[in-house]
Formats: structure tokens, C-alpha cells, sequence
């Protein structure tokens, strides 16, 4: 018996109707799609290695190779592309920074297996304990808080060529503003390609690099150093990542099953987990990025209601054959600090407005003292950079940390005080869909 069964004459969709999971248009149609979903990722995937100093390469093998595991372990049932998550870009910087970059891909590593872990348990108990701990306006107030933590990273890279990154900025939102479907959903791509042919009239690119590199080659693999020391203490600044996962993973699952009218798909929750936890801790054993499911990829499929995981086994495969050409890795590493500084102006508040957007969609309450202080001790925390630090044992927690520990707190011990005293419950409303950055966050 096929894998997927030919959707009508293969070759065209009728109004209404959907090409499900199981199903796939003809070859070359396939084919174009699946290239579209390469396209879609692409913009968003390639910036979290250059932004964090990683081989933009190994990189891209990582999440080609992450799409098909996820693919095989959820047995062709869940349509996805894992990107690089936007929500490791702060961790891995200040672990880099301060420990190395074997450190930063330990605190990967370790990401991955709690994700992974706690697949299993939703695998086998069910996902409603995930909507108790992490209700909506837990899950909009730690999305938003990394988004906005980065706000200073964005105006380093503003600064170094305010022109390049202001015009990279203003053809961005302009992209985004006046096209519509598949390339409004990809604006940011579009506006990193014109942001790099203005720094090229410019004479802001430098293609040495380039012109030294190879057509064909391997990626650059790298090992975690767990002895490294600063290790274990920096891991603690990787934790709040696996909540986002979770809320992306999981809001992509109830995406996808809500398109296809199949509520049947929301059982692939926890493998949904398990095979990003375990494309994430690949990641992170061989010098790649944490991975994500993509919204730009969810954009695609709703804009051309064509849902097949054959189109995505296209998207990996076409991923790893890109990455084995270390001259286009190095024309994707050549993006000037200028480009850089426009898009992720736009970038990182999006992930902040997809925070914002999670309390609207579900309708938090703010009249409620301890959803207000929720929210209002998390953001100030994380965009202060609020940090505690002691340079003898080189112990450190970053603002993210901060701001996620505490809004925890403050919404759990609140509403645990609150159903004491008898004057009210905590939000029982369950997780809306939740993404990845560009359409969707981290």
C-alpha cells in the first residue's frame, strides 16, 4: 500500500477542498511545493546561525535531517519543517560568550532531552497538564519576553550602518504591506535580498570568503563540551526554551488539525515533542541549532490548502543537499551587520507582538491582578536585562531566566493564594495555536 494516495487527478485542488496528510498532487507538483516550504524556511532558518556565530551549514544539514526524523517518528501523520527556534538565539550568545561554544550546543543538547522527555509523558498521560502549567497568558508572556530581550542585540547591528539597516527595514515592512499570500509571508526573506544587493551598491559586502570556498563540501561539525567550566551553571539559561518549544509544537498540532478538519492529528502531540526534542539534541551533538516547527511553513500550506508530509520530505532532502555547498554557506555568512540590523529590528519585535497576539486570540483577562503582574514583571525583567551574577564561581542568570522564573511564580503561587482565599480560578482556557518566528516564534 502507497504512502500517500494521488489527490484527485494529482494535479489540481477544488475549492473547498484540502490535500490531506496522507495524500500528494503529482511528482512535479510535490516537487514545487515542497521547494516552496525550502523557500518559506529559508529566511528565518538561515539568520539564527549567523546572528549566534554558528556554521550556518551544519545549520541547515541539521534541519533538513530534523524535518525527516520528524516525519518517520510521527509516521508521515504531521505535516512540518523544523527551522532553527529563534528562542535559543539569547541563551547561546551569552553561554558563547561567557563558556564557549561547546557549552552553548550542552545547553542545546540539554533542551532537546527535556523536550523529549516531557513528549513522553504527554505521549502517554495526554496534553491537558501542559495547558494547567502553561495557560495562555504564561505561554504570550514568555514568547513575548524573548522577543523583546533581544532589542538590544538589534540596535548593536543598527548601529554599525544605520542606512543599509534603515533601508532594510523600510522595503521589509513594505514587502510585507503590499504583497499578499505566500510572498507577504515571506517579506523578511525578501527584504534580507534587498537589503544585500543595497549594502553591495554600497560597497558594505565583503566576498573574499566566498570566492576561497568550496561548490561541494561537508558541513563543519562541532562536539558540546559538558567539562567546559561555567557548563552546568550557563544550562540554566536554556531552560525557559523548552516552554517555548512546547507552546510552538503544540499550537502547530492543533494548526495543522484544525486546516484539515481531522481532530485525530492532536494524538500526534507528544511524538510531535519527542522527534523535536530529538532533532534539537542531534543539533546540538554535531554544532547545529535548536530546531523548531516553522509557521512560515504553516503560511504556505494554508495559502495553497496542500497538506501532504511528501512535500516536507522534499523540503529535508533539498535542505541537506544545500547544505553541502560551503560557498553558498559563505554568501549566506557574508550578510553585513546593516542587513542584519534592519530585519531583525523587524524580526525580534515580531516575536514580541506573537506573545502579545497569544493574549488577544485567547482573550486574557488583564483586570486580573495576577495576570497583570504576570505579565508586567516578566517584560520589564526581560528587557531591562535584568541579571544576577557572581564573577567568583561564574554562576550567571540572564534577564530570560529571570523573567520566565518569575512569571511562573507570580501566576502559579497567585492563583494558588486566590483559590484559598476562595476569590477566584486561574485561567483554564487551553493553548490556541502558537509558531515559530516570521509567522509564528522561537
Amino acid at each position: 500500500m502507497p504512502i500517500w494516495t494521488l489527490h484527485g487527478d494529482g494535479r489540481t485542488v477544488e475549492p473547498g477542498a484540502v490535500v490531506k496528510p496522507n495524500e500528494r498532487l503529482s511528482w512535479p507538483g510535490t516537487i514545487a511545493i515542497g521547494a516552496q516550504h525550502v523557500v518559506a524556511m529559508f529566511g528565518a532558518t538561515f539568520l539564527v546561525p549567523i546572528l549566534t556565530g554558528f556554521p550556518v551549514s551544519t545549520t541547515l544539514f541539521f534541519s533538513g535531517v530534523g524535518t525527516i526524523l520528524f516525519l518517520v517518528i510521527t509516521r508521515n501523520k504531521l505535516p512540518s519543517y523544523l527551522g532553527s527556534s529563534f528562542a535559543f538565539i539569547a541563551p547561546v550568545t551569552a553561554a558563547t560568550a561567557s563558556a564557549g561554544m561547546g557549552s552553548a550546543l550542552a545547553g542545546i543538547v540539554a533542551v532537546g532531552v527535556l523536550l523529549a522527555i516531557i513528549g513522553a509523558v504527554v505521549h502517554t498521560v495526554g496534553v491537558r497538564w501542559v495547558d494547567r502549567f502553561l495557560p495562555p497568558v504564561l505561554a504570550g508572556t514568555i514568547v513575548a519576553l524573548i522577543g523583546f530581550n533581544l532589542a538590544g542585540t538589534a540596535r548593536g547591528n543598527y548601529e554599525q550602518a544605520p542606512i543599509t539597516a534603515t533601508f532594510t527595514l523600510a522595503i521589509t515592512i513594505l514587502f510585507a504591506v503590499v504583497f499578499r499570500g505566500f510572498l507577504g509571508r515571506i517579506s523578511i526573506f525578501l527584504g534580507v535580498i534587498a537589503g544585500y544587493v543595497f549594502a553591495g551598491i554600497r560597497g558594505e559586502l565583503d566576498f573574499s570568503k566566498v570566492e576561497a570556498a568550496d561548490w561541494i563540501g561537508f558541513p563543519t561539525f562541532h562536539l558540546p563540551d559538558f567539562a567546559a567550566p561555567g557548563t552546568w551553571s550557563t544550562m540554566a539559561m536554556f531552560l525557559p526554551v523548552v516552554l517555548v518549544l512546547i507552546a510552538e509544537n503544540v499550537g502547530h498540532v492543533r494548526g495543522v488539525a484544525t486546516m484539515v478538519e481531522d481532530p485525530a492529528i492532536n494524538k500526534q502531540t507528544g511524538k510531535a515533542l519527542i522527534a523535536d526534542g530529538i532533532s534539537t539534541s542531534l543539533a546540538g551533538f554535531f554544532g547545529g541549532s535548536g530546531t523548531t516547527t516553522y509557521g512560515e511553513n504553516i503560511g504556505v500550506m494554508a495559502s495553497t490548502r496542500v497538506y501532504p508530509t511528501a512535500a516536507y520530505w522534499v523540503a529535508g532532502v533539498t535542505a541537506i543537499l544545500l547544505s553541502m555547498s560551503p560557498k553558498f554557506g559563505a554568501v549566506i555568512n557574508s550578510v553585513p551587520a546593516g542587513v542584519l540590523g534592519g530585519v531583525t529590528t523587524v524580526l525580534y519585535g515580531l516575536i514580541g507582538v506573537i506573545g502579545i497576539k497569544i493574549w488577544v486570540d485567547n482573550r486574557v483577562d488583564f483586570s486580573r491582578p495576577v495576570n497583570q503582574y504576570t505579565a508586567a514583571v516578566g517584560l520589564t525583567v526581560a528587557v531591562g536585562g535584568f541579571m544576577i551574577k557572581d564573577p567568583e564561581s561564574g554562576f550567571e542568570l540572564g534577564g530570560i531566566v529571570l523573567a520566565t522564573v518569575g512569571a511562573i511564580l507570580i501566576y502559579h503561587l497567585g492563583n494558588l493564594i486566590a483559590r484559598l482565599r476562595g476569590s477566584g480560578a486561574d485561567d483554564p482556557k487551553p493553548l490556541a495555536g502558537v509558531g515559530a518566528p516570521g509567522g509564528d516564534p522561537a
